[in-house]
Formats: C-alpha cells, structure tokens, sequence
C-alpha cells in the first residue's frame, strides 16, 4: 500500500479508506467481535461503534507518524480484544490493511516512563486534533484520567460482589439517612 503524507482530506487518504471499512474477525461469527467488545466492557452498541471508530483514528495516527501514541483508555480495550484475534490481528490487519507490524508496548513503570507517557498522550492528542478535530472527551480524557485513575480500575464481575454506580449510591445513601432519620424520630417519641 503506498503511503500518503496526511493532508487535510484524510477521509481520502488510502490508509484511512482501508481502515474505516475494515471489520475485525470472521464474519458470520456467532459472537461478533463488536458484541464481545460490548459484552466485555458493559458498553452499548451505539458506544462501541463509536469506540471502534476511535481505534481507527488512533491507528491510522499510529501508523501515519513518526512517533509512537498512547491510546485512551477505552480505545486500548479495543485494541487488547483484537489482538486476542491473532490470526485477524497479525496475518490480515498488520499486512494487508496498516502494509506493517503494530505492536503494542506496555509501560516498564516507574517515574520516568509516567512521565514519557504523560508526553506522549498530550502528542497523540495535539496530533488527533490536527487531523479529526476535537477528541470526543468521553472516550479520549484528560492525561490525569487516562495515566493515574483509569489504571486504577479493576474488573468485577457481577456475581462476585456488589456493584454500585456512585451516582447512585449517593442517592441510595441519602435516601437511607432520610429513613433512618424518621425512624429514629419516631422511635424517639415512643
């Protein structure tokens, strides 16, 4: 595949033609890989096409430039999921639609790549902006977000605890204080 230096007509740059059409997996699968993605993550099909969309945007940027990027959170979960498919991932996605290997680094921690992350994120991001406009925020945040909380998450699944939304439990909490509260008044007066 020939390589086109990135223009403002990305959407007809050839890397960009292959990539907005290419769909990971077999086809027909019972299980499509856009509904594993979504089962996997809790996501809604409307947010996983969006995601998807973001993993295509961060691997034209990936393979486009001439410096390595960080993907979000969210676009990363993509990625892990689809070189799970390693047939799809190495023998049809890398060689006949990037034309090269895309490998993924995981960080060796520690101050200083932290800190070579944090620079390299703020890049993709100046650079994601410079191609497709504004990051949507909900599934490209801040570098605090991306490096210091999302890292801090944890997979639960359901039958193994109790999950609560925060919006949620504090509602939940004032609720029960309220109820509490007039039990206590009522029991008071007795």
């Amino acid at each position: 595949m020939s390589r086109e230096p990135l223009s403002p007509s990305t959407p007809r740059h050839p890397l960009w033609r292959h990539l907005s059409c290419y769909q990971v997996g077999p086809k027909g699968a019972a299980l499509s890989f856009e509904a594993r993605l979504a089962r996997e993550n809790g996501w809604s099909a409307a947010h996983t096409a969006r995601v998807l969309d973001e993993y295509r945007k961060f691997v034209f940027l990936a393979v486009t430039g001439d410096s390595e990027v960080t993907p979000s959170d969210a676009v990363d979960q993509v990625w892990h999921l689809h070189l799970t498919y390693t047939r799809d991932y190495w023998e049809r996605f890398c060689p006949e639609i990037l034309g090269r290997p895309l490998h993924h680094g995981p960080t060796a921690g520690g101050e200083e790549e932290r800190g070579r992350f944090f620079r390299q994120y703020a890049d993709t991001l100046k650079r994601y902006e410079a191609i497709f406009g504004p990051a949507p925020v909900d599934i490209w945040p801040s570098a605090q977000q991306r490096l210091i909380d999302d890292p801090r998450a944890r997979r639960v699944h359901p039958r193994d605890g109790v999950i609560f939304l925060w919006k949620g439990l504090r509602q939940a909490m004032v609720a029960w204080l309220m109820v509490a509260a007039i039990a206590l008044l009522l029991w008071w007066r007795m």
